[in-house]
């Protein structure tokens, strides 16, 4: 039964009365028209309506934090690879807290680091293959070291010196290395991750069958990086991971405060993508969920969000001062969930390691790093030129004019 607009407004009742719509030539502008029937369905022209993408909200672990492990929904992983992931994870440690410490002697100038949250990234980069792309954000030096990248490079970054790959002018931790498909960083919050889908769209349309992931905090999930990264990987089915680290704060935000959402997995259902939650302090679990997620990827199955439910045990960088926003009462039981002792505990269990050669492999790897450091300091600053290049293929002479003043000028001794 036709009801007149008037009424139809009185009632709440959206839409225009029949007699108005008919015979309307292509065109004139209805309003208040119902809305068409779409003329696709999950960016598949005029297709049938794909099943939705499974969101599973439960938190997967294997790893128990006693060091036991649930060996049927455990992933294949050998003794050995489980022990060279244990050395990473160890190396990452010791390096941030050697790096924390360079800076507090003001040798560096800043530094952010991954403490608490080494299974989360150790154990995800592991699980592509040296073909894939890793779009890191600035916590996962471990995953470049893991996918080859050489510890002296890292370290060249975080002096700026004249090895460094960017020559000084980034930030230390915002290094690259193209030779291992790790891109360049950037300090604003998300942009990797529209990077990383844009980087997939292109594979799948080339053919190519490699996958691209992203790292990001929960706080980069408030940015319109997130939502339009997301929603194109959906749309388009890109053969990308999304692994959100959510390590609870967001320099002084917390998680409550970042979103209203139960969880940063659920987020998915609003894209069309799988959804999927993993304890980030529980390296078998982080390695198998994100393993299932590059091969669906890589299969043709689409996108991924994973979220690694993790803590920031330390604070968001050196220039950060977490007791002012936290209470110590907070942090002390997620020191006891520390992801390297559970590890750890696992590895004594099976005696694949003892303690002996635990304080050994410790030491090893605590010299390897003073090395590093010590050859990254002895080298020169990168050479005033330097600013000059790597924007022109050649330099035109405006700027050899202000190079040739610039070397002109005075300058401070050593610089």
């Amino acid at each position: 039964m036709a009801i007149s607009r008037k009424e139809a407004e009185r009632k709440g009742v959206r839409g225009t009365p029949p007699d108005r719509t008919k015979g309307a030539r292509t065109g004139d502008r209805v309003r208040n028209q119902p809305p068409a029937k779409p003329a696709h369905t999950n960016g598949r022209p005029n297709g049938p309506a794909a099943a939705q993408p499974k969101v599973e909200l439960e938190i997967h672990s294997i790893l128990r934090e006693d060091g036991t492990l649930d060996e049927a929904r455990a992933p294949k992983l050998s003794q050995e690879e489980v022990k060279r992931l244990y050395r990473l994870m160890v190396q990452n440690r010791i390096l941030d807290e050697r790096l924390t410490t360079l800076q507090r002697q003001g040798r560096i100038g800043f530094h952010i680091g991954s403490i608490g949250e080494e299974a989360a990234i150790i154990g995800s980069a592991a699980a592509l293959k040296p073909e894939d792309w890793l779009f890191p954000c600035y916590r996962e030096a471990g995953a470049g070291l893991l996918r080859g990248m050489p510890l002296q490079k890292f370290l060249n970054n975080m002096f700026g010196n004249a090895e460094d790959p960017v020559k000084g002018r980034q930030m230390p931790c915002h290094w690259y290395d193209r030779e291992h498909n790790l891109p360049s960083i950037s300090s604003p919050i998300g942009t990797q991750i529209t990077h990383a889908v844009g980087a997939g769209m292109a594979a799948k349309i080339k053919g190519d069958k490699v996958v691209t992931f992203a790292y990001f905090g929960e706080g980069a999930t408030s940015s319109n990086e997130f939502h339009v990264g997301a929603n194109f990987a959906g749309v388009f089915k890109a053969p990308t991971i999304l692994f959100c680290r959510n390590n609870q704060w967001a320099i002084s935000v917390p998680f409550n405060r970042q979103t209203a959402s139960g969880s940063i997995a659920i987020k998915a259902l609003a894209y069309g993508i799988t959804g999927i939650r993993v304890d980030g302090n529980d390296l078998f679990a982080v390695y198998k969920v994100t393993k299932e997620a590059v091969e669906r990827a890589r299969n043709g199955g689409g996108a991924t969000l994973i979220e690694a439910y993790s803590y920031r045990l330390g604070g968001h960088s050196t220039s950060d001062d977490p007791r002012v926003y936290r209470k110590d009462e907070e942090v002390a039981p997620w020191m006891k969930r520390d992801p390297i002792d559970r590890l750890k505990k696992f590895l004594l269990r099976k005696k694949w390691i003892d303690e002996a050669a635990d304080k050994k492999m410790r030491e090893e790897l605590s010299e390897e790093i003073l090395a590093g450091v010590a050859k990254a300091e002895s080298l020169p600053q990168p050479p005033i030129e330097s600013m000059f290049e790597d924007v022109f293929k050649e330099v035109p002479e405006n700027l050899k004019q202000q190079m040739a003043e610039c070397l002109a000028a005075p300058r401070w001794k050593g610089h």
